[in-house]
């Protein structure tokens, strides 16, 4: 038998774990970041049915494995790259899912476009599991490591290399990857592995333009570049976003949210910057002279300067520098600024460092890190504390970050601000006005519940709510109000024509003045989310008003089902916009994960272990198996899902989270399967306590890190994560192999069965958990699968049955364990 493509697999798996993490960052590019969890799925779907066509083709793998290993890698490279190509022309936009009833099956289309490549990859460590028996352990040891290697090799290569070239290296990493198979396996002709090698340099050739991901024409730098004149003079990219900067020749850009109708004064020349086509910031030309910033008093962030003299201010988020100008213009004595991506400070400080007139430089000292992580790490207290508004209005608007984790608007972040506040200091928070309102309702009552868990009786006294025609903006005082500042604050919105929505002991009649709407919606909002019915307002606001925390961050999540109809009732007047395109879109995905699981993986699998279609009596129970298997699939996929979402505080970024959650996962519980082969007789009941005891530490340990932890280094944190899973994910990965020696002691020809129910498990569930995350948090989904464990104990087919685990020998299938599934 010639030897096994250890090298080639490793190399697969890499280039497969990297193109799933890749495919993240291209959909922050071309749509919105929450699509990760659809790629995902796409993973673990490819995976799956890989196995359930190779089990059915299982003669032709023996008959002629080096060809079809090397056509399966070649053709995970070339569809790594064509696939995304093709997918790029679907013309899927999640704007119009209620609109265009052709949008489910453009999405559709995306979904089995991108399958592919994850289908040859899997088809690869399935061939080689299934034809090498005596290999298993040290195959299944490389594709384990490879994807390790993968996961995290890509974070770091997309630090120097752009997502289109990093795409054309994955694919030609396939190419490569078949030449070696094809070379390990003894190929006595060189010529095909040439030929391969001469297609991955084909690869690494081709224009990395038809690769550049192509951004939706409904993100905000789209737009921009429609205006006559404009163009990208400058742009970074790394795994924390794509950072363009874009002037207009002919038109000026001007960009001050919010700012006052009666404003006498318009900000000076700026460049627009944006991430990933999003979140519009102004890098303005500054020339040292503070008259030219005066636009920046006639914004509704400019109030709490009013409040204070020369404060020290600490913004958080500073983007490209404006809050920064407005805190220099009001005669701040110091300010701290802290900026997540380094890419966006080196444009500040590097080449517009002196048209900028030095905002991160003389003005101000700029932080690059996570604002959670800067404030627990911080001794220091302040007088202002100012989170910016960095965020699209438009996506925001439409519900595009529905689905989006953001740990600043959480009841914890909140407190953690006011700690860090001096005696009379403030915290104030600018967000878009939304109609009805939506962000500065649950703004506001989290800022409620973050002043009663900080021992606060009266919080009322404590908090004022204004709005501009765009903009809200919330104080949070370190103590009373005062009569005078009440009256500044009158004078202040007086003058700039900004409304009033609340300070303590305000009128109904004081609301509603200026930018005049329907009703006064906020002020009434706010008085019942101060009152003794809080919860019964909640309950029935039109949207999900409900305060986000830690355990629930998804702030921009306002969806509600009962007021589906009603919404949809409004089509024709415009009302379809109020709806969370994201969400329902992630309904969709599930629903299509769940048709396609049972089509590509169900289905086949199912006709195989069909009564009658081989030899066998029948031992097992069909239902415990199915239980079983359902339970594990579901349970492995809850805890991964919720801890990739977990530790997006933690690590600072999706993709950071995404990326060292699986390779904790993905290491660790491989090793745990490859232990489960060793012990005889293992009990799965032992096992799913061991599973409970390591899960209940992390959700014992979680919070502390979260407070005392989230300030170190990124090296430390990721040490830090990847030991605290270390233990769950070993015990995690035991359940499958030790259920699936039991079913091929029992009754081999059912195996390729129980593989397939594990793989539509985990296709559901990468997405189902994500949906329950939002309405339950995270350690109800992380309860929630420890419960599933408990049911795959008591369901463990063959009970009774004190079987070590089988040799591989009798069905070529009973080796297609992973723990991705």
């Amino acid at each position: 038998m010639a030897a096994a493509p250890l090298l080639a697999v490793a190399l697969v798996s890499a280039a497969a774990l990297a193109y799933e993490i890749l495919l993240m960052r291209l959909f922050s590019v071309i749509l919105w970041h929450h699509f990760a969890y659809m790629i995902i799925s796409l993973a673990l779907l490819g995976w799956g049915a890989s196995g359930a066509l190779l089990t059915l083709a299982h003669g032709a793998v023996q008959r002629h494995f080096a060809a079809l290993f090397c056509a399966a890698a070649a053709g995970f490279g070339l569809a790594a790259i064509g696939c995304f190509m093709l997918a790029q022309r679907v013309p899927f936009n999640p704007l119009e899912m209620f609109w265009d009833p052709r949008q489910p099956a453009w999405l559709l289309a995306v979904y089995l476009l991108l399958l592919l490549p994850f289908l040859c990859a899997g088809a690869c460590v399935c061939m080689a599991l299934s034809r090498f028996r005596g290999q298993v352990s040290r195959i299944y040891s490389v594709d384990i490591l490879g994807a390790g290697a993968g996961s995290l090799g890509i974070v770091a290569l997309l630090f120097v290399l752009s997502p289109a070239d990093a795409l054309q290296l994955i694919g030609a990493l396939g190419c490569v990857a078949a030449a070696v198979g094809w070379i390990e396996c003894g190929g006595r002709r060189r010529w095909p592995a040439l030929a391969l090698l001469a297609l991955a340099g084909v690869l690494l050739l081709l224009p990395s333009d038809w690769m550049a991901p192509a951004m939706s024409p409904y993100k905000e730098l789209s737009q921009t570049l429609r205006i006559p004149g404009t163009r990208v003079v400058a742009q970074r990219s790394s795994p924390l976003g794509l950072v363009s900067v874009v002037e207009s020749a002919r038109i000026p850009l001007r960009h001050a949210p919010g700012l006052s109708l009666t404003a006498a004064t318009e900000p000076p020349p700026q460049w627009g910057v944006f991430t990933d086509g999003e979140g519009l910031n102004a890098l303005t030309r500054f020339d040292g002279r503070r008259d030219s910033l005066a636009h920046l008093d006639q914004i509704s962030s400019a109030l709490p300067y009013h409040l204070l003299r020369a404060p020290h201010v600490l913004v958080l988020g500073a983007g490209a520098g404006q809050d920064v100008l407005q805190a220099h213009y009001h005669g701040a004595r110091r300010i701290d600024a802290v900026e997540l991506n380094p890419q966006l400070v080196e444009l500040v400080r590097g080449p517009f460092a002196a048209a900028a007139g030095g905002v991160y430089g003389p003005i101000a000292q700029v932080h690059v890190a996570e604002a959670r992580g800067f404030i627990a790490a911080s001794r220091q207290r302040y007088d202002l504390i100012q989170v910016a508004l960095l965020d699209s209005f438009s996506a925001s608007s439409a519900g595009l970050y529905a689905l989006a984790e953001n740990y600043l608007y959480t009841v914890e972040a909140l407190q953690d601000d006011l700690r860090h506040l001096q005696p009379g200091g403030l915290l104030a928070v600018t967000r878009w006005v939304t109609l009805p309102p939506r962000d500065a309702l649950k703004l506001f009552a989290a800022a409620v519940v973050a002043l009663e868990r900080s021992g606060v009786g009266d919080p009322a006294s404590r908090l004022a709510l204004i709005r501009s025609w765009k903009t809200s903006t919330l104080l949070v005082k370190n103590g009373a109000l005062t009569p005078e500042d009440i009256a500044v604050i009158k004078a202040f919105c007086v003058d700039r024509s900004f409304d009033l929505a609340f300070y303590p002991g305000m009128q109904p009649g004081e609301a509603n003045r200026f930018n005049v709407v329907e009703g006064p919606d906020l002020f009434d909002g706010a008085q019942a989310l101060l009152g003794a019915e809080r919860g019964e307002f909640i309950a029935r606001y039109k949207f999900h008003i409900e305060p986000a925390t830690d355990d629930k961050p998804h702030f921009f999540h306002f969806f509600k089902w009962r007021s589906l109809p009603e919404l949809l009732a409004l089509k024709e007047q415009g009302g379809l916009p109020l709806l969370e395109w994201g969400y329902p879109v992630l309904v969709a995905t599930l629903l299509q994960a769940l048709v396609a699981s049972l089509l590509l993986i169900g289905l086949p699998l199912a006709w195989v272990a069909r009564p009658g279609a081989g030899q066998g009596g029948g031992a097992l129970s069909r239902p415990r198996v199915l239980a079983y298997f359902l339970a594990i699939g579901f349970g492995f996929m809850f805890i991964e899902i919720a801890f990739i979402q977990k530790f997006v505080l933690f690590l600072s970024h999706p993709l950071y989270a995404i990326a060292v959650v699986l390779f904790a996962f993905l290491l660790f519980a491989g090793i745990g399967s490859g232990v489960s082969a060793r012990l005889k007789g293992c009990p799965v009941a032992a096992v799913a306590g061991g599973i409970a005891l390591s899960a209940a530490l992390c959700l014992l340990l979680l919070p502390w890190l979260f407070a005392h932890a989230t300030g170190l280094p990124d090296a430390a944190r990721i040490l830090i994560a990847v030991a605290l899973i270390a233990p769950l994910a070993f015990f995690m990965g035991m359940p499958f192999p030790l259920g699936l020696a039991r079913v091929e002691a029992a009754e081999a020809r059912l195996v390729p069965w129980a593989w397939g129910i594990n793989g539509c498990a985990s296709v559901t569930a990468a997405v189902l958990a994500t949906l329950l995350a939002i309405h339950i948090g995270f350690t109800a989904v992380v309860v929630a699968a420890l419960l599933l464990y408990g049911v795959a104990a008591a369901a463990v087919p063959g009970r009774g049955l004190d079987s070590a685990p089988a040799s591989p020998k009798d069905d070529p299938s009973s080796k297609l364990l992973h723990p991705r599934g």
